[in-house]
């Protein structure tokens, strides 16, 4: 017996999303994502620059899926992110993150922190006491629901995005949204 794929975002965006962009552009654009998914680090380079090139048409939002049996540090760098959202430096993390995504460790999340001129006091505190690990299993649930698998996964305007993760095709398929 087959299953079929959801193919639709199951939870729309909201307040607690995190958004780069302008609440009514024509196209939102959602993806699912872990930061020690080698995947994820390729589809970043393009992401990255549609988020700079294209920043007036499309609002991007990021939701974690950590794939925590496969990336043992990808859930406490999610929360790490959290953390610096806290602090007004979600994106700035968030970038900086898939640049050391081979390594992150406590010390290398520490070091972001510090890079990005966090309170280091605060942010050793969220994450040791978990302080968004709850925010971040709402992403995971959200992402289930929605049937997430891997990462990262794709939703252009609700819909499942499932082609090249290249900055062409990616910029292709949201001007067509458009």
């Amino acid at each position: 017996m087959s299953q079929s794929r959801v193919s639709q975002l199951a939870v729309p965006v909201n307040r607690n999303d995190h958004i780069d962009g302008v609440d009514d552009t024509p196209v939102t654009f959602v993806e699912y994502g872990d930061y020690e998914c080698s995947y994820c680090e390729g589809a970043q380079q393009a992401v990255k620059e549609l988020r700079r090139t294209m920043d007036d048409q499309v609002r991007f939002v990021f939701r974690h899926f950590p794939l925590s049996q496969l990336h043992p540090h990808a859930e406490e760098a999610a929360e790490a992110a959290e953390a610096a959202a806290t602090q007004g430096k979600f994106w700035e993390m968030h970038d900086l993150l898939f640049e050391v995504s081979d390594e992150i460790g406590e010390t290398e999340l520490r070091d972001v922190a510090a890079t990005l001129d966090l309170d280091l006091a605060r942010f050793d505190d969220d994450l040791e006491r978990h302080a968004y690990r709850d925010r971040v299993h709402e992403d995971i649930i959200s992402g289930a629901q929605s049937g997430v698998i891997g990462t990262p996964t794709f939703f252009i305007n609700g819909e499942r995005y499932d082609e090249q993760w290249d900055a062409t095709p990616l910029r292709a398929a949201l001007e067509d949204t458009m």
